[in-house]
């Protein structure tokens, strides 16, 4: 036990070096944007005292170190200053909007996750058969196709042709949770069809590899069922490649929902990040970016220690 919370200390620190890098080049990547960010917020007609008055209140007469450790400060207390736009705190503006994206990942995840692993167990089963041909190319179309590809295609029939599900997916408060699934339908949908086709191919993979393993080849001379053999034998020595492909598909559905939100108008804060940067309200753009960096690297954590939970051989290297 202790090895292992040894273990993930180590991974997190290290998880914590890599944020603190992707903070100093999220904020200095804005810093190398030309021209003066006040003038380039207030306009060409803006005034020389209303920039100036700008650039005080943001802080931008400070050194760019000082501001950056003034930033970086603050994004520790979840305070990241305040919107240029608006006026409101960043936390108030994209903290009903991560909710929302948190949402449609773990809708999107509780039909793809379990679907994925019983297809690739059906398809490991029936290799080589029509099915297993036909699943692949289904998988291989859906990996090759991009996001917002899927999502209007999804559109075109599901919303126009047979006027099944809303083509925009827009919340409104006080909406029963039937209704808000049925809005999110199409969006979670897309993320189902592109993740579900990582997850199924892995699962496949790790199976069939395992099938030439000697105590599989026992299990067959015993009469053991096929689908004993895959469910009893084979799938428990392959959670470990499955957990880290779920995992990092689980990272995906939150920090890659930025196209899906954007086809179908959903209030989350891949949306945020596309207003926040046609508006040049770069706060806003810093902290989603920071905060999409952290959700990613806290699950490619939880994928290294489900990975090494799940393998012997990786608890007790020795």
């Amino acid at each position: 036990m202790g090895d292992i919370l040894g273990l993930v200390a180590k991974r997190l620190g290290l998880g914590l070096v890599i944020l603190l890098v992707i903070s100093v080049i999220i904020f200095f990547m804005v810093e190398l944007l030309p021209g003066d960010i006040a003038e380039a917020v207030l306009g060409q007609g803006a005034t020389e005292e209303n920039v100036r008055n700008l650039r005080e209140q943001m802080g931008l007469n400070d050194p760019a170190l000082v501001r950056y450790f003034d930033w970086l400060k603050g994004a520790v207390m979840l305070d990241f200053g305040r919107s240029i736009v608006t006026q409101e705190t960043v936390m108030s503006v994209i903290g009903e909007r991560f909710r929302n994206t948190l949402f449609l990942a773990t809708y999107a995840a509780v039909i793809a996750v379990p679907f994925a692993i019983v297809l690739g167990v059906i398809v490991a089963l029936l290799r080589n058969s029509v099915f297993d041909r036909v699943a692949n190319v289904l998988t291989l179309t859906s990996i090759s196709s991009p996001e917002f590809f899927l999502g209007y295609i999804l559109i075109l029939y599901f919303s126009v042709k047979w006027s099944m599900f809303p083509a925009i997916a827009s919340l409104s408060d006080g909406m029963s949770f039937l209704d808000l699934l049925e809005r999110t339908f199409l969006p979670a949908l897309t993320l189902v069809l592109v993740v579900t086709a990582h997850m199924m191919r892995m699962t496949r993979a790790a199976i069939i590899n395992l099938l030439a393993s000697p105590y599989i080849e026992m299990a067959k001379l015993k009469g053991t069922p096929p689908w004993k053999v895959i469910v009893r034998h084979a799938l428990p020595n392959a959670w470990a490649p499955i957990i880290n492909v779920v995992a990092l598909n689980l990272a995906y559905l939150i920090t890659g929902v930025v196209l899906v939100e954007v086809v179908f108008v959903y209030p989350g804060i891949g949306q945020a990040l596309v207003d926040a940067v046609s508006k040049r309200d770069f706060p806003v753009v810093q902290a989603c970016c920071l905060i999409f960096a952290a959700t990613f690297i806290l699950l490619n954590l939880a994928a290294d220690v489900g990975a090494i939970l799940t393998n012997p051989r990786l608890r007790h290297p020795k």
